[in-house]
C-alpha cells in the first residue's frame, strides 16, 4: 500500500501512519544493509596489504581484544565503511551513519580518525602530516589518537588469519537496534 499525495504538505495523519509503519520495517533492516555494505569492502585492496574488509575486521578485533565496549568495537568495524561511497570523505560518511547510535566521543573519533591517521602518511602524498594538530585542543582528541595508534594503524597485517564478519554481527545488531539520538527517536 502507498500514499497518494503529490506534495508532502498535502499529506495526512493516515498517510504518516502508513509511512511510519514502512519506515520502522526499513529502519530495523539497517544492520542487514550495513553488513551487506561491509562485504563490498572485501577484495578491494586499493594497494594496501589487506583488503578494506580485513582492515576493518582487524581494527575491530584489536579493539575487542583490548576490552573496548561494544559500541566502540562497532565504531572500529565501521570506521572505513564510507570508502566505497565517500572516497574523498570516508570518515564523514562513517560518522554520519554512526552518529544517532553512538556517544558523542565515539562519533567525533570516527569523524576525525582520517586526519589523525594522516600523521602516518600525509607527508608522503604532499600534505601536512601535522594537520591533526588543529584538533588537539578538542576533548575527544586523545581518544581519537589512541584509536588510531592502538587499532587503526596496526590493522594492515596480511600475516593475520582471515577474519569473519559473522563474529561482529550480533554487536552491530545491538548497537543499531535503537538510536540514542535522532530526530525520529520517539517515532521509532
Amino acid at each position: 500500500m502507498q500514499t497518494k499525495f503529490h506534495k508532502m504538505s498535502d499529506s495526512t495523519a493516515e498517510d504518516w501512519q502508513l509511512i511510519m509503519g514502512e519506515q520502522l520495517k526499513f529502519f530495523t533492516a539497517l544492520p542487514d544493509r550495513l553488513l551487506t555494505h561491509l562485504e563490498l569492502l572485501s577484495g578491494d585492496y586499493g594497494g594496501f596489504p589487506v583488503d578494506r574488509l580485513q582492515h576493518s575486521l582487524q581494527t575491530a578485533e584489536l579493539a575487542a581484544e583490548a576490552g573496548e565496549d561494544e559500541q566502540y568495537v562497532v565504531c572500529a568495524l565501521l570506521h572505513d565503511i564510507g570508502d566505497t561511497l565517500g572516497s574523498a570523505n570516508h570518515a564523514d560518511v562513517a560518522a554520519a551513519i554512526l552518529e544517532p547510535f553512538v556517544s558523542d566521543a565515539n562519533h567525533w573519533m570516527i569523524k576525525h580518525h582520517a586526519v589523525v591517521q594522516g600523521y602516518n602518511f600525509f607527508h608522503y602524498i604532499g600534505m601536512d602530516r601535522n594537520l591533526r594538530d588543529s584538533l588537539r585542543d578538542h576533548p575527544y582528541y586523545p581518544q581519537t589518537e589512541r584509536f588510531v595508534n592502538e587499532y587503526d594503524d596496526l590493522a594492515f597485517d596480511a600475516r593475520k588469519p582471515t577474519l569473519s564478519l559473522t563474529e561482529f554481527e550480533p554487536m552491530v545488531r545491538r548497537v543499531f537496534a535503537k538510536p540514542l539520538k535522532s530526530l525520529y527517536k520517539s517515532a521509532l
